[in-house]
């Protein structure tokens, strides 16, 4: 009966530890420590070049900016950074006129250091078919994203839940699914 008991503790603590988006919140770190990694990221997959991206390399390349409310602290949030379409066009993904056909069966998953991950059609990725841009993040507020946050947040302004806004996003991996039975 003691082993049920604590059982029944630790599944309730991992639930209690789970944020939004179904991903765990790092154990013991609080949200507004800074994030000390270096930022890192991969766009690897059906992909014409596969890119292995650092955070000064992120900078460099052609940034915007979203605002989005959290739903936990109901604050409005700037979050800027590199838009995927953007980095796919780099990776030699078919984006805006180039999209239809067989290219229309891609997808992208989104891999967090965590182990978390996230599904986006190709189409839905794309400003001139999907709801809008999606971002891959470096700043909150003007402030690099704080740990178990960063270096780098997927932000989906169109999700209704945060549920695709993946923290610690670390992988784009485009895959076809134009075979797929």
């Amino acid at each position: 009966m003691g082993l049920l008991v604590a059982a029944m503790g630790l599944v309730a603590l991992g639930t209690a530890a789970q944020m939004g988006g179904g991903q765990m919140a790092p154990p013991m770190q609080k949200p507004s420590v800074v994030q000390t990694t270096p930022a890192h990221l991969s766009v690897t997959g059906v992909v014409t070049q596969e890119l292995q991206l650092t955070g000064a390399d992120l900078k460099a390349l052609p940034r915007t900016s979203v605002t989005v409310v959290d739903p936990h602290d109901k604050k409005s949030h700037v979050y800027a950074g590199v838009t995927v379409e953007e980095l796919l066009k780099r990776a030699g993904v078919p984006t805006g006129e180039n999209l239809h056909g067989k290219s229309l069966a891609l997808c992208v998953v989104a891999g967090a250091a965590d182990g978390y991950h996230a599904v986006f059609s190709i189409g839905e990725l794309d400003p001139g078919i999907g709801p809008g841009e999606v971002l891959v993040a470096d700043t909150s507020d003007g402030q690099p994203l704080p740990a178990g946050m960063g270096p780098l947040r997927l932000i989906v302004p169109s999700d209704k839940r945060p549920a695709r806004s993946v923290h610690m996003v670390q992988t784009l991996t485009v895959v076809s699914l134009a075979d797929a039975k």
